[in-house]
């Protein structure tokens, strides 16, 4: 009887911890941008120094899609068309996901 208590108890308690971790709204906006027949979302990561994170649709790995391209000049350029800015390829690096974070200047 006392484990079964104690069982009902530790169960509230998790359920209650559980809404209390319930993901919040990304604060960050997202935006798609269609580069060499490629969709990327394009996302602010960071405020100082501002980064962005451009990661690549890969379409449910569709062999019949669109050719080959470079990831790398596709990031480049998905960054620049989201933000209006160029992106500072120096500062660029990619993730083990195939997601690209690289700094922005906007002069």
């Amino acid at each position: 009887m006392l484990l079964r208590g104690t069982t009902v108890a530790l169960m509230a308690l998790l359920g209650l911890t559980t809404l209390d971790a319930a993901p919040a709204a990304a604060k960050e906006e997202t935006k798609s941008v269609f580069v060499m027949s490629r969709t990327w979302a394009v996302t602010q990561v960071s405020d100082a120094p501002v980064i962005f994170r451009a990661t690549r649709d890969n379409n449910n790995l569709n062999p019949f899609g669109p050719p080959p391209r470079l990831r790398t000049i596709q990031a480049i350029a998905a960054i620049q068309q989201a933000t209006g800015c160029r992106a500072v390829v120096p500062s660029m690096y990619q993730n083990i996901s195939g997601q690209f974070f690289s700094q922005v200047n906007c002069n």
